[in-house]
């Protein structure tokens, strides 16, 4: 997608999920009734009427869902307005002997990806990876005549990347770095940022148009970790616009799970589904028809009797629970979770279009400040939904 497809893009999604905000800004899990089903019957008993089975199966592809209207449609503006194309690729320079050593598989598979996406005008002389872990990233482009410097703010990661970049004999230094701080950043750098979260990735978009870096690349993750109660648009357009984001609304991107294994799926639906429980309780026990926020909880938690989890989760928040119909309560909240599971397909259905407006926010920023930006996917969703990437270039 070039410039000029960018901004195009960019109105017509913001105007799209300002129409239906109504749709996905209420969260099925905070509320017992949607906003949006007194207008919507029909879809609303529908959904409501399926199993956590089926609103699992139905997950990762809301869009091809054979609910009632208005969820046709919307799905297929959606699709439509998401669609991106594929970057194109060249073949990667073949990886040193044993190079991936240390990284997991999928991971491996990202940076391959991501690496066989960039394609500047200039070759690169000195890589800079971006919060960079243990530097694998910036280790696997690394080439002959060129150099790398890998920033990280985790000491540990910072002495293990050292040590592999040392093990392989390549010229790579690794920096203790807070991002957020002042950072050395000059015009022969090529910053790349795979899954670099929230201000992170935002900062170095600033920092490295400030400074006049020739190049860059990112793939962007996690739009909610920001220092800030709202989203603040980078770019004029973003702050234009009449799309307002809380954070909560910028978590909705991220409520994918494609690549989450069986072992944590389990664990996240009996959490929820306590919660659920122990939501339909304070209810009743406060008097007052409204969701509670509790806090997070540490996994040790769901080893505990049902009846004991809420009895403690209640004395957090100052609550009596007196004797209950614990296993009742406990049902319920496994009723309530297939209810919101598949409520929620509809706000599924605005997960990639808020995103791709995302990131070309991101992407609209670079271009007012003078960079030739594309932006498209690097790899497939199955291997991480974050496949979005913008890549950047000035003359």
């Amino acid at each position: 997608m070039n410039a000029r497809d960018v901004e195009t893009r960019f109105q017509a999604l913001g105007a799209f999920l300002i129409e239906h905000q109504g749709l996905w800004k209420p969260r099925p899990f905070t509320h017992r009734q949607l906003p949006w089903e007194t207008a919507h019957p029909d879809l609303a008993a529908w959904l409501r009427q399926r199993s956590l089975a089926d609103a699992e199966a139905s997950h990762n592809q809301p869009h091809d869902l054979p609910a009632p209207a208005p969820f046709p449609h919307l799905a297929a503006q959606a699709r439509h307005l998401s669609a991106v194309d594929r970057l194109p690729t060249q073949p990667l320079a073949p990886a040193r002997p044993r190079l991936n050593v240390d990284v997991p598989g999928r991971k491996w598979q990202q940076i391959e990806a991501f690496g066989a996406a960039l394609r500047f005008a200039q070759t690169p002389t000195h890589w800079l990876d971006w919060c960079a872990g243990k530097g694998h990233l910036g280790r696997r482009l690394l080439q002959a005549d060129q150099a790398l410097t890998c920033l990280e703010h985790d000491p540990a990661l910072v002495a293990a990347g050292q040590a592999l970049s040392d093990h392989h004999g390549l010229p790579a230094t690794h920096r203790l770095q807070d991002v957020m701080a002042a950072v050395a950043l000059g015009t022969e750098h090529t910053p790349v940022a795979l899954h670099a979260c929230g201000d992170l990735h935002v900062r170095l978009l600033q920092l490295a148009s400030t400074v006049g870096c020739k190049q860059l690349a990112l793939a962007p993750c996690c739009y909610n970790r920001i220092n800030a109660d709202t989203y603040q648009p980078l770019s004029n357009a973003g702050r234009a616009s009449r799309l307002h984001l809380s954070i909560d609304d910028l978590g909705l991107p991220l409520s994918e799970t494609v690549t989450a294994g069986q072992r944590v799926r389990l664990q996240r639906d009996i959490s929820m589904a306590r919660r659920l429980g122990f939501d339909h309780l304070q209810r009743k026990l406060r008097g007052v028809d409204e969701y509670l926020p509790t806090p997070s909880l540490p996994a040790s938690w769901l080893a505990m009797p049902f009846a004991d989890y809420c009895r403690e989760l209640a004395n957090l928040k100052g609550l009596s629970t007196g004797e209950q119909d614990w296993p009742a309560l406990e049902a319920h909240g496994w009723q309530r979770l297939a209810e919101v599971r598949n409520l929620e397909l509809v706000r599924g259905l605005f997960r990639r279009p808020l995103e791709v407006w995302l990131v070309l926010d991101r992407a609209l920023f670079l271009s007012e400040n003078g960079y030739r930006v594309e932006v498209g996917s690097f790899c497939e969703c199955a291997l991480t939904p974050r496949n979005l990437m913008v890549l950047a270039e000035r003359d």
